[in-house]
C-alpha cells in the first residue's frame, strides 16, 4: 500500500512539475503582456497539473475508460471556472490599474492626484495612498516654493529701494565737496560714514542670512549662563535705548544654562532687542527675559509696539517682512528676524511671536543644555 502511494504521489508530481515547467515558460514569454493573460495562465497550469498527474496516475493504475472520463470532465468543468474567475479578476485588476495610471498621469501634468474609487487588489491601494501622500508633498513642496520665491522677489525690490536711497545721497553729498559748495564739510564726512555703515550692515545681513539658508552656518557651542549671555546683549543696544528715550528691563533673568554659539546668540538678542527698541516709543519699556521649562530654556523680548496685525503674525519671521512701516529707514531691509529664525532653528530651537497687551513678545525656544 505504501509502495502504491509513493508511486501515485511521484506520479502526480511528474505530471505537475511538466505543467508547471511549461507555465513557467508561458509565464517568461508573457511577461510584457495584460495581467489578465498572466492570470489566465497561473488558472490554466492548475487545472493543468492536476489532470496531467491524474493521467499518468490512470496510465499507471490502469484505469478504465469510464473512470479517466469522468476525472478528465471534472478537470474540464474546473478549468472552465478557473479560467472564468481569472479573467473576472484581470479585467478588474487591469482596470485599476488604468484608472490608476490615468490618476498619475494628472499628478506628472498638474500636480494633483485623484485617487480612484476602489482599488481592486490592496497592493493597488497601497499605491495609490502612497501616490496621495507624494501628491500632498508635493503640493505643499510647490507652496513653499512660491512663498520662498515671492519673498526673494519682495526682499530684492526693498533692497534695491533701500540702497538707491542712500546711494543717491552719497552721490549728491561727493559732489556737494568735490564742487567745494559746502560751509561744514565735517557734517557731510558724518554723514557719509552714516551711510556707509548702515549699507555695511544690510551686506553683512545679507551674506548672514545667505549662509543661513544654504545650511553651511557652522556652529560653536559652549556651555554658558543665559544670566550672562541676555547682560551681554543688553550692555550692546543700551546706547541705542538711551537715544530712543527706551528703558531696558532685565529683572527676569535666571541663570539658566544653555549651550549655544555665544557670538550667533548673541547676534540673536542683539536683533530682537534693536527690533525692539526701533519700535518702542519714547519713554516705553524693553523688558528680557529668561526662564527654564521643562523642555529647555525660553529666552523672551517683550515690547511695547502696539502689537503685531493678527494677519502679520505668521509672516513676521519671513525673509523682507518689516511691518506697516517698511519703507521707514529704521526698519531695516527685513532680514533681521529672518537672521533669528535661521540661527535659532541651526540651534534645534524655534522663534515665536504673540502679542501682548500693548506690544508684543518674541520668543526663543532653546534645547535644555546637556
Amino acid at each position: 500500500m505504501i509502495g502504491d502511494a509513493l508511486l501515485i504521489a511521484l506520479y502526480a508530481a511528474v505530471g505537475a512539475g511538466a505543467a508547471g515547467l511549461v507555465g513557467t515558460a508561458a509565464l517568461r514569454l508573457l511577461r510584457n503582456r495584460s495581467v489578465t493573460l498572466s492570470l489566465a495562465v497561473v488558472a490554466a497550469v492548475t487545472v493543468a497539473a492536476m489532470l496531467a498527474g491524474t493521467l499518468l496516475v490512470s496510465w499507471a493504475m490502469l484505469l478504465s475508460d469510464h473512470d479517466l472520463w469522468v476525472v478528465t470532465t471534472v478537470c474540464a468543468m474546473a478549468a472552465v471556472v478557473s479560467m472564468t474567475v481569472a479573467l473576472v479578476l484581470g479585467r478588474r485588476v487591469v482596470k485599476g490599474s488604468r484608472a490608476l495610471a490615468e490618476a498619475a498621469r494628472a499628478l506628472g501634468d498638474d500636480g494633483r492626484f485623484t485617487p480612484p474609487a476602489a482599488a481592486p487588489t490592496a497592493e493597488l491601494a497601497q499605491l495609490s495612498r502612497e501616490l496621495a501622500a507624494t501628491s500632498a508633498r508635493l503640493t505643499e513642496s510647490r507652496e513653499r516654493e512660491r512663498t520662498l520665491e515671492a519673498s526673494r522677489r519682495e526682499l530684492v525690490a526693498w533692497i534695491s529701494h533701500d540702497l538707491r536711497t542712500p546711494l543717491a545721497g552719497l552721490q549728491a553729498m561727493a559732489e556737494a565737496l568735490e564742487d567745494g559748495v559746502v560751509d561744514d564739510p565735517g557734517v557731510y564726512h558724518t554723514r557719509i560714514r552714516t551711510e556707509v555703515e548702515r549699507m555695511g550692515t544690510m551686506v553683512g545681513d545679507l551674506f548672514e542670512l545667505s549662509r543661513i539658508q544654504a545650511g553651511v552656518l557652522t556652529l560653536a557651542p559652549t556651555r554658558m549662563s543665559a544670566y550672562d549671555l541676555v547682560g551681554e546683549a543688553i550692555a550692546g543696544v543700551d546706547a541705542l535705548a538711551r537715544e530712543h528715550g527706551v528703558r531696558l528691563v532685565g529683572d527676569g533673568v535666571d541663570p539658566v544654562p544653555i549651550e549655544v554659539d555665544g557670538r550667533e546668540m548673541s547676534r540673536v538678542l542683539g536683533n530682537l532687542l534693536i527690533n525692539a527698541i526701533r519700535r518702542t516709543p519714547a519713554d516705553g519699556t524693553v523688558a528680557v527675559s529668561a526662564r527654564r521649562q521643562a523642555t529647555g530654556v525660553v529666552l523672551s523680548v517683550t515690547d511695547g509696539c502696539g502689537g503685531i496685525p493678527p494677519e502679520d503674525l505668521p509672516r513676521v519671521f519671513d525673509t523682507g517682512w518689516r511691518g506697516t512701516h517698511a519703507r521707514t529707514p529704521p526698519a531695516g531691509a527685513g532680514l533681521g528676524l529672518a537672521i533669528v529664525r535661521g540661527i535659532v532653528e541651526a540651534h534645534q530651537g524655534r522663534a515665536a511671536v504673540s502679542n501682548v497687551p500693548g506690544g508684543c513678545r518674541f520668543e526663543v525656544h532653546l534645547p535644555a543644555a546637556g
